[in-house]
């Protein structure tokens, strides 16, 4: 009790030096603070981060769906359960994906994945694992983790089973990332070996404990942190600079089964924006890109399709197509008999 007075006395004393603007201020600094929408330092300097609600999804996963007014989209086999969403169950053949509908326009970023992978399946008996996506396209079923191969943009891949029988040097799960500007194909054979940025191994499955994934994107730099010991501490993954994503972007996340399987389920998924301060040479530098890429890293270039025909342009080309063989010949026919007029000439 008199802790409790003496805290009450302190409080009132302050209370009458502060204005009430800076009453105001303190108390709606502490009320964002405490509803987690920021802002929140997360590292040395200038750096803080500011929940993108419209880009973050968790229980009770209110705007989950198929509709148009949905701020999450499912696809394929995936279900919304009470505590998670399950994007495949641990049965063959299944995938399933969950998109989220409003592009991305920040700048600088952090994405914060709750997960789990766990089934039946023992050792090198379980797939395939499950994908987190920064793309150009969204909801476009395919081989690679549930989506489309080709893609455009950033791919983080949790791969639970090794399909490269030769390779010993890596343990499985394992972490990697690709950036693809669309004419790279995703080696399933090889993991994915050929166009990684980097990777590590990651023991996820069947943990009794929560796993997390980030991903995060400031001034061009992506850095992949995982916190899989139970011990709520961020251990690094992949870190590489030069990373060049444009903006307007989808977020989403994917999952695939085939002959092995496992339930591949996503708890939630929170976006940060990341404040950053950058000197007027970096503005320069981070100008808006058209074109994922990577510094360092040769991506063939994307030769884009020729648009196909109208029905005018393709009636145009077959009718001065005939005109001139209609042209041609004429003309033929008419040297050919001159030809033979002068050979008549020449006999007599």
């Amino acid at each position: 009790m008199a802790v409790i007075l003496g805290l009450s006395g302190w409080w009132q004393r302050w209370r009458r030096r502060l204005s009430a603007r800076d009453c105001s201020r303190m108390l709606l600094l502490l009320l964002l603070l405490g509803s987690g929408q920021g802002p929140r330092q997360v590292g040395a300097g200038q750096t803080f981060e500011y929940l993108k609600r419209e880009h973050s999804l968790s229980k009770p996963y209110q705007g989950v769906g198929t509709g148009g007014s949905s701020l999450w989209n499912l696809m394929g086999n995936a279900m919304v359960m009470t505590q998670y969403i399950r994007l495949t169950p641990d049965m063959q053949s299944k995938q399933g994906a969950l998109w989220n509908r409003v592009p991305c326009f920040l700048r600088d970023w952090e994405l914060q994945v709750h997960f789990k992978i766990h089934g039946q399946g023992k050792k090198n008996l379980h797939g395939d694992g499950l994908a987190i996506w920064y793309t150009k396209d969204r909801m476009q079923p395919g081989p690679v983790f549930g989506n489309m191969d080709k893609f455009v943009g950033l791919g983080v891949f949790i791969d639970t089973y090794p399909n490269e029988e030769k390779q010993q040097e890596r343990v499985f799960p394992y972490i990697s990332a690709m950036v693809n500007n669309g004419s790279l194909s995703y080696d399933h054979e090889r993991d994915g070996r050929p166009t990684e940025l980097g990777g590590c191994t990651a023991i996820v499955r069947n943990l009794h404990y929560d796993t997390f994934l980030v991903i995060r994107y400031v001034k061009r730099h992506l850095t992949i942190m995982m916190d899989i010991d139970g011990k709520h501490e961020w251990r690094d993954c992949i870190e590489v600079p030069g990373v060049r994503l444009p903006r307007g972007y989808y977020f989403g996340t994917s999952s695939i089964t085939g002959d092995l399987s496992d339930n591949h389920d996503v708890i939630s998924l929170k976006l940060f924006e990341l404040t950053v301060e950058r000197t007027p040479e970096e503005e320069k530098l981070h100008r808006d890109v058209f074109l994922p890429s990577v510094d360092n890293m040769k991506l063939p270039e994307m030769t884009a399709p020729l648009p196909p025909l109208s029905g005018l342009a393709l009636f145009l080309i077959v009718f001065f197509s005939l005109v001139f063989s209609v042209f041609a010949i004429v003309i033929g026919i008419i040297l050919y008999n001159k030809w033979q007029e002068q050979s008549r000439k020449r006999f007599y």
